[in-house]
């Protein structure tokens, strides 16, 4: 949760491996009326060029506003 805290203070999307339990915190923490900038899981699975590539692609095709409040997995 602490995480979670410090990223929305700073407005800032929260990129993790965490897939297991991250969704579970983000739950919690949306629901206790705090707003997040937003949360991306990663696939271990993926080269850290594909995660690159899917951020760029991501920050070029969507908005800041877009994210707040909202939890997704790369690869989209």
């Amino acid at each position: 949760m602490e995480v979670l805290a410090l990223t929305a203070q700073q407005g800032r999307i929260l990129v993790t491996h965490d897939r297991k339990t991250m969704p579970m915190y983000f739950a919690e923490f949306i629901s206790l009326h705090q707003k997040s900038a937003g949360v991306l899981i990663v696939s271990k699975k993926l080269t850290v060029e594909a995660v690159v590539a899917d951020l760029v692609l991501i920050w070029s095709v969507s908005t800041p506003e877009e994210w707040i409040d909202r939890i997704a997995k790369i690869p989209l």
